[in-house]
């Protein structure tokens, strides 16, 4: 099986597919335990000083852990097969790591996104799943590239075949799967 990730903050959409590009689950998933801001640097660190921030992301990236691995292990144990593969946007390789830049702009903007992605790759590959990463911006193209005539159906039959909810967020995370593969 493969999982396709389309992240937000604090949710994200994962859709499993077989190597045929079959649907076999889809579901959204929580990625911060409730009652935790879901963007410690974005949102909160301009009421905080860089002390309070840090610890603040601390206790996020804590929850964002707990409540990942959590949903994590939920679809993978609903699973008939293991999982393969976890597809996430790219993690920019030369992101900064210091409170003090990550609070400035344009740094702050992304921070965030970027934790979670990291805390998804840690819990992916402590899974033994391996790690594919795909450009939001051209992964749908990319897999209608590869499954030439069958794009559409694979793409957007699901909607008709499993119902709503089919979003963006449901394609690109499929198409993540494809071009994983």
């Amino acid at each position: 099986m493969r999982v396709g990730i389309a992240d937000h903050l604090g949710w994200a959409v994962a859709v499993t597919a077989s190597a045929n590009h079959e649907v076999i689950d889809r579901r959204r998933v929580e990625l911060v335990e409730p009652g935790l801001t879901a963007a410690p640097i974005h949102y909160d660190s301009a009421r905080l000083d860089e002390a309070g921030t840090a610890a603040l992301v601390d206790e996020v990236r804590s929850s964002v852990v707990r409540a990942t691995s959590s949903a994590l292990d939920d679809l993978a144990n609903t699973l008939a097969a293991p999982v393969r593969s976890i597809s996430l946007r790219a993690v920019p390789a030369d992101f900064p790591t210091d409170i003090a830049t990550l609070r400035r702009s344009p740094w702050e903007a992304r921070a965030d996104a970027v934790m979670y992605r990291e805390v998804l790759v840690e819990l992916a590959k402590a899974r033994s799943w391996e790690v594919r990463f795909y450009d939001a911006k051209t992964v749908e193209p990319d897999a209608a590239a590869l499954l030439g005539d069958r794009a559409d159906d694979v793409l957007h039959g699901p909607r008709t075949r499993l119902g709503p909810p089919w979003t963006t967020d449901h394609r690109v995370a499929l198409a993540a799967t494809i071009v994983a593969g």
